[in-house]
């Protein structure tokens, strides 16, 4: 147990988090025959920002759970653990302050969803309206009604 207390903890060491989580996501990627290929931003965000209590096996752990619940290529903040989206004291909580979060949660998720959309078809709204199902019009309104740059 000595041996474990001299080396620095996983939050002390912020730029080994993203370098572990790709390593994870390629060591689960072959586990579980899947292709996932990075991580989004928001999911980047969440992963940079949380206290880590659990070191490196609490991350390998929470990119475990991601993996297994993604049917994307990406993972997204929504595919993590919950512990990483609501944890108050780290104050990397997903639920924000005030007195609607529902509908803030589903902003912040559609703003993810067409985020992720635009930049799979080059920023083109046509082409990632198609890919949503959703007409010209309503994908125009969504983009400007949630602050999205649509060359993403």
């Amino acid at each position: 147990m000595q041996l474990l207390s001299c080396f620095p903890e996983l939050i002390q060491r912020k730029t080994d988090i993203l370098l572990l989580a790709d390593h994870f996501i390629e060591k689960m990627n072959y586990k579980y025959g899947k292709k996932i290929l990075r991580l989004s931003s928001p999911a980047i965000d969440m992963l940079m920002s949380y206290h880590w209590p659990g070191n490196v096996r609490e991350l390998e752990n929470c990119i475990e759970h991601a993996c297994l619940a993604t049917t994307d290529v990406c993972i997204n903040a929504y595919d993590l653990p919950p512990t990483l989206q609501t944890d108050v004291t780290s104050g990397t909580s997903v639920l924000p302050e005030g007195n609607s979060p529902l509908s803030t949660l589903m902003d912040s998720y559609e703003r993810e969803i067409l985020s992720e959309a635009l930049r799979r078809h080059d920023g083109n709204m046509s082409a990632a309206g198609r890919d949503l199902s959703v007409s010209p019009r309503m994908m125009l309104y969504k983009i400007r009604r949630l602050g999205i740059a649509a060359s993403n």
